[in-house]
């Protein structure tokens, strides 16, 4: 089991690359606004145990997070199926910066945070897939 904290981008590669092929619902996230956390819980794609083939429950979670801007989700719902792509991290003014979520299907989540201050950890045991995701070259 996973436990991953990112407090530059270097850290924040790490947990993309782990979180890469998450799937979750768009109800599975959310932001408190008061605690000026994001998060969210999915099903990431256990690239750590490859080469099985295993997923886990995970969460991720963002502090002090100033804004949440959703694009590409018009027509969405909560019972939307989200793909995780990518998470990257863009700093504007050190530390301040953007982090952008970039999911399947041109949907994206930008947060503005005051620094990135991110943990990703694993909620429970792994269970067997038999589809592991492939990506174009």
């Amino acid at each position: 089991m996973l436990r991953l904290t990112a407090q530059d981008s270097d850290d924040l590669a790490v947990i993309s690359a782990q979180m890469q092929d998450a799937v979750l619902k768009l109800s599975d996230v959310s932001f408190n606004s008061k605690r000026r956390r994001f998060a969210f819980v999915g099903n990431r794609f256990a690239w750590d145990a490859a080469p099985e083939k295993l997923r886990r429950r995970a969460g991720l979670h963002f502090d002090s997070v100033l804004s949440v801007k959703r694009l590409g989700f018009a027509n969405a719902s909560g019972d939307t199926i989200l793909s995780l792509l990518a998470i990257t991290y863009t700093e504007t003014s050190a530390p301040s910066g953007f982090v952008t979520l970039a999911f399947s299907a041109g949907h994206s989540i930008r947060l503005e945070v005051e620094c990135l201050d991110c943990a990703m950890n694993d909620l429970g045991p792994a269970w067997s897939t038999d589809h592991q995701p492939e990506h174009a070259g």
